[in-house]
């Protein structure tokens, strides 16, 4: 948000405010009474000769119990769908489930049914892997497993690796690829004694 736009929103605060007391049926004194603010200072806020601050609007929005974005217009969430058209390579088809480049990315894959031969390789990462649908094979380091679904494993990026189709059918599989460092964390709830 630019210098501009924050003005724009700044100066929307003080009808939004009016607007919002006398909806509700309260006078200044009232509100000046229920939030400790002066009848002056609100008179200001809502005539946009006092910016608003976050020690005065805050009171404000607990007096009208309204949430702190209906009193500054904060734009409604976008939607959060992200549409991301999918990728081909090397025969593998990968669906991107985030939408920031950088940081932790996800992605749904599927493998078609392949008979490669492992060729595992390190970089810089870490990961982790959801199978969906088939099996997963899974070469990490002096390992060699097969994940069915619903079973989910977590590496670091440096130690050799590849997975793949186990020549028995395709693979659909959720990853979770973050820098070195970022960590997937999965809390579960404690037990209840």
């Amino acid at each position: 948000m630019n210098d501009d736009d924050t003005d724009e929103v700044l100066a929307e605060v003080g009808p939004r405010l009016r607007r919002i007391r006398k909806e509700r049926g309260a006078t200044l004194a009232g509100l000046s009474a229920a939030t400790g603010i002066s009848v002056s200072t609100l008179s200001r806020l809502e005539s946009g000769l006092r910016r608003p601050s976050l020690e005065l609007l805050l009171p404000i929005a607990r007096a009208h119990q309204v949430p702190l974005d209906e009193l500054v217009g904060a734009p409604p969430a976008g939607d959060p769908r992200v549409r991301g058209k999918p990728l081909v390579r090397h025969g593998r088809t990968f669906w991107p489930l985030t939408r920031q480049p950088g940081g932790l990315q996800a992605f749904k894959v599927l493998v078609p049914q392949s008979n490669e031969e492992p060729e595992p390789r390190t970089h810089e990462g870490y990961e982790w892997l959801y199978v969906l649908s088939g099996r997963l094979r899974v070469v990490l380091g002096e390992h060699d497993v097969v994940m069915a679904a619903g079973e989910a494993a977590e590496f670091d990026t440096r130690v050799p690796h590849w997975f793949g189709s186990t020549g028995e059918g395709p693979v659909e599989f959720l990853s979770l690829f973050g820098p070195q460092g970022e960590r997937m964390h999965v809390r579960a709830r404690p037990k209840r004694s």
